[in-house]
């Protein structure tokens, strides 16, 4: 369970800036996610959604509220925090930090401390996920834009967390990357992984949401599941499927693997 009780976060200012306390990205947000839960995250670029996910596991510190995962604060354990919620970034270079792939997986588990028999299973249970395996050896430059996902979505699961948080993950993407990453985020979410996906472009997900909350101006402004939270989201400048377009329930299919 991750709750979020009255964050705010603010850019810029400080205390000895009078009369400036900063930008406030976002902005005295309470919200609970339970496990197993698949959030779509949807907003505007500026409207506080990757700020907020961040405040997750410690990544983004608030300057008011609370964040705890599963009981404990994020402030107080942070290394629990990010074991328990995997953070895939919109740009997967800013996290891919080896050569290969079966390197960059293990990189996180290996930083818990775990044994090398361990860190094995975690791995190929990894790139499995990801439908990557045998890949381990595979140098990290070699690869598209859609398999450095994948395997930032590995390195994330590695950890073996309850909650898997996305940040924008289909941009720059061409269709079957795209259409793979759905079909492992649906598999992830049948197997009780919880997926926090943040989007402008609800096209790959909102089929697939149990619950959409919606951002502008570092507020929550919609809180519902899919079919109720249609209606108010172009307002949000928010790209929703032409199925769902009226407030219409979905009929379209999902992709299938690749």
């Amino acid at each position: 369970m991750i709750d979020i009780d009255g964050v705010t976060v603010r850019y810029g200012g400080g205390a000895d800036a009078e009369g400036d306390h900063g930008v406030v990205a976002v902005d005295d947000i309470s919200l609970s996610i339970p496990d197993g839960e698949f959030v779509a995250l949807a907003g505007a670029n500026g409207s506080g959604k990757t700020t907020l996910v961040r405040t997750f596991n410690g990544l983004v510190d608030p300057d008011a509220g609370a964040v705890t995962v599963d009981g404990t604060p994020v402030s107080a354990d942070p290394l629990a925090a990010r074991t328990a919620v995997g953070m895939v970034f919109q740009d997967p270079r800013d996290q891919l930090v080896s050569a290969t792939v079966g390197g960059d997986i293990a990189f996180g588990p290996e930083n818990l401390g775990l044994n090398h028999t361990e860190i094995d299973r975690r791995v190929d249970a990894a790139l499995d996920a990801v439908n990557m395996r045998g890949r381990e050896d595979d140098r990290i430059a070699s690869l598209s834009g859609g398999e450095r996902e994948r395997v930032a979505i590995a390195g994330a699961l590695a950890m073996e967390p309850d909650h898997l948080v996305l940040d924008e993950p289909f941009t720059g993407l061409d269709e079957p990357a795209r259409r793979s990453v759905v079909a492992r985020l649906r598999e992830l979410h049948a197997d009780g992984v919880g997926v926090v996906v943040v989007t402008h472009d609800l096209r790959d997900v909102l089929a697939r949401a149990d619950r959409v909350v919606g951002l502008a101006d570092g507020g929550v402004v919609v809180d519902a599941p899919p079919e109720c939270a249609v209606a108010d989201l172009p307002a949000l400048n928010v790209r929703v499927p032409a199925a769902f377009e009226g407030g219409g329930e979905s009929s379209q299919t999902e992709p299938e693997p690749p």
